[in-house]
């Protein structure tokens, strides 16, 4: 995807309103001027031809003019005699083009005011107005692809934002001289059969400008992040949708590639995968040495995006997934008027207690067989649960207050109009978001979407989270133990932990305390997962080589965190992917995991950030607590009261089994005698 400029040189540091070149798979190229990019893609057309290779590029520039205009300037209607009178007739240098005084001589061979306007130079041009002043010239405003697509420009304007015409003058120069240095392998669509090695389309990226700006938010240069979004997309497309997509009349003004295709080219670049972590996403303030578990969770949430890429996934096996987009309705739910009960149905209501006897009319209404016909006034037809209301009924009085006798009905009022019916759309209207984006989808939400239209869903590919513990102590459960042995409680309870929480569990195993094999396993579970979880090694001692190994690699910070249990914690990248280094001790590993670990991955995995809610219930036990410390307690609830572990040892996993779920004491001071309100977090509510 090539992103085009009629400006100046821009210079070297990379940034907006400049040339760049995007490909699918690469970080996009800055090209600081057009001599430089007829270069560069030169050297692409040679490679892809001698590799044999085939490319589609995109380019955001219109490739014809509005009907006429060919015929006027150069007395054919070929859009390449535009072509070739342009490439004959720019001068162009990185310091400066004729684009201005070019449309100023093109302007002077109309009559009236011609279509070319917006002069940016100093100096006056008789035929090129400064402001959008045109007429009598003959040419129409836009192009039939221009219309059909909002927010688009005009190809007459010559300056200011989006001049579109300097950057037609510029670019098509240039491409002419490239399909011509490359004959009979580039091919121009819709012009020419794209059946070529290498095959130019006009593009515009406000076709995918939502994405575009979900980028920009980020920090990214807009240009930058328009080739690098539409050349994945186009990557991304189905050979079918991009077959259909190409399947356009060639005509001598051109067409926008994906135009009548925003859909489908929108959920191409839907499947891209966001871009990684920065290496100083877990970088603590300056100064900061303690870290409050309020302040560690905050920028846990300001620093962390999703690092999952979508994939569509049919409504029958999407349940427990993370939306990556909203669901939007495609046709209303009821989709029209139906009836609520088994009854009958006529016209007005009843709006007294008075009895009347209504005739019933040959046949009856019911869920997907609809009445054909008008039901007239004063009439009254059988329906039944969920059946289209006919033409002629809005009002259902129900069967068991009804008497039926001779064709006719009798029944008493009040019966307000309008009753024992559904409204269309009165649960969801078509057009409006059904499910919110990060959803993690239900059963019920399912059921939702299927009600509205979807069979598929773009849905978050699953997290996944790689574990493996350190040290030279660790065994296999269920291994003979030697002296100074023990076995790898951490591993088992953190995979269960990301596996019952819908994410996809890798286990890397144990890890000696030896840092070459450490590097391996972390490579290898840097390239199978999402993010990886270690316990052990996570301090600043001789054998702590998790916390040693990141720090090597640039992007580590042991967050000393006021908490009990845990407060170690090294957050990192390795080889892109997020590193939690948890401590060794299987309580502080399970809290932490549950404090930290787990309101991040889920924004990881693209879901809303969330932390647990917890409930306020007495305390059945007594704790004296110093302040400076957030606490979790092992607890569980009895007779609707809080009781806590008989011991606050970090080392008693038994707690673990035993408790229900903690109790969370804040970073101040506390007296806890029983009776009083504490919060107690149930296991579920991460």
């Amino acid at each position: 995807m090539l992103d085009w400029s009629s400006g100046n040189d821009t210079g070297p540091t990379p940034r907006k309103d400049a040339i760049w070149l995007g490909e699918a798979g690469r970080e996009p190229v800055y090209l600081r001027n057009r001599d430089l990019a007829e270069f560069v893609l030169g050297a692409m057309f040679g490679a892809v031809v001698n590799a044999g290779d085939r490319l589609l590029i995109g380019v955001d520039v219109p490739f014809g003019y509005p009907a006429g205009f060919g015929k006027a300037l150069t007395g054919s209607d070929d859009p390449f005699a535009v072509w070739d009178w342009l490439e004959a007739n720019v001068t162009d240098t990185p310091k400066g083009n004729n684009r201005f005084q070019l449309a100023d001589q093109i302007n002077g061979g109309f009559p009236g005011i011609g279509p070319f306007w917006f002069n940016a130079l100093k100096d006056d041009l008789p035929n090129l107005p400064r402001k959008d002043v045109r007429d009598g010239h003959g040419m129409a405003e836009r192009r039939a692809c221009d219309a059909a697509v909002p927010g688009t420009f005009t190809l007459w304007q010559m300056g200011g934002a989006g001049a579109v015409g300097g950057q037609a003058f510029t670019a098509l120069a240039v491409l002419n001289r490239l399909r011509k240095n490359f004959p009979d392998q580039v091919a121009v669509w819709p012009f020419q059969t794209p059946e070529t090695p290498i095959v130019l389309v006009e593009t515009w990226p406000g076709l995918l400008n939502d994405a575009v700006k979900r980028a920009e938010a980020m920090g990214e240069i807009r240009d930058k992040a328009q080739v690098n979004i539409m050349a994945q997309a186009m990557a991304h497309l189905d050979a079918a949708d991009l077959d259909e997509m190409l399947a356009v009349d060639a005509t001598a003004e051109g067409w926008i590639f994906g135009a009548g295709h925003e859909d489908r080219l929108r959920k191409a670049a839907s499947r891209i995968a966001p871009p990684p972590l920065r290496n100083d996403c877990f970088a603590l303030p300056p100064g900061v040495d303690w870290t409050p578990v309020d302040t560690a969770l905050n920028m846990l949430r300001d620093r962390l995006h999703p690092v999952t890429s979508p994939e569509p996934v049919s409504v029958f096996a999407a349940a427990g997934r993370v939306l990556a987009e909203d669901v939007i309705a495609k046709r209303s739910n009821p989709p029209q008027p139906n009836t609520a009960v088994d009854g009958y149905g006529f016209k007005g209501g009843a709006p007294d207690d008075a009895p009347r006897w209504l005739p019933l009319v040959d046949g009856r209404a019911a869920a997907g067989a609809p009445y054909d016909g008008t039901v007239p006034d004063g009439h009254a037809v059988r329906v039944l649960t969920g059946a289209a209301l006919p033409d002629g009924v809005d009002t259902v009085v129900l069967e068991e207050d009804t008497t039926t006798d001779a064709g006719q009905i009798a029944f008493r009022g009040p019966l307000r109009q309008g009753a024992n019916t559904r409204k269309a759309g009165e649960d969801i209207a078509a057009g409006a978001v059904a499910l919110p984006k990060g959803r993690v989808l239900t059963p019920a939400d399912l059921a939702l979407a299927s009600a509205v239209g979807h069979g598929e869903l773009m849905v978050q590919r699953p997290l996944r989270v790689a574990v493996l513990s350190t040290g030279d102590e660790l065994l296999e459960p269920g291994d003979e133990a030697g002296p100074g042995q023990i076995f790898d409680a951490n591993r088992p309870m953190l995979l269960a932990l990301a596996a019952g929480w819908g994410y996809a569990p890798i286990d890397i195993g144990r890890v000696p305390d030896d840092r070459d094999t450490l590097k391996t396993r972390l490579d290898e579970a840097a390239e199978k997962a999402d993010v990886i979880l270690t316990s052990g090694g996570a301090s600043a001692g001789d054998e702590d080589h998790v916390s040693a190994l990141l720090r090597e690699s640039g992007a580590m910070e042991e967050w000393r965190i006021a908490l009990k249990p845990g407060r170690p914690l090294a957050l990192g990248l390795w080889n892109n992917t997020p590193v939690f280094g948890l401590p060794g001790n299987p309580v502080a590993a399970l809290v932490c995991t549950l404090v930290f670990a787990r309101p991040a991955f889920r924004l990881l995995s693209g879901e809303a950030w969330h932390q647990p809610k917890g409930v306020m219930v007495p305390a059945a036990f007594t704790k004296r607590k110093k302040p400076g410390r957030h606490e979790y307690l092992r607890a569980r609830l009895r007779d609707g009261a809080a009781e806590v572990f008989k011991s606050e040892g970090s080392g008693r996993i038994s707690g673990l089994s035993w408790a229900e779920g903690l109790v969370e004491l804040g970073d101040g001071a506390a007296e806890i005698t029983p009776g009083m309100p504490v919060k107690f977090i149930p296991y579920s509510a991460f």
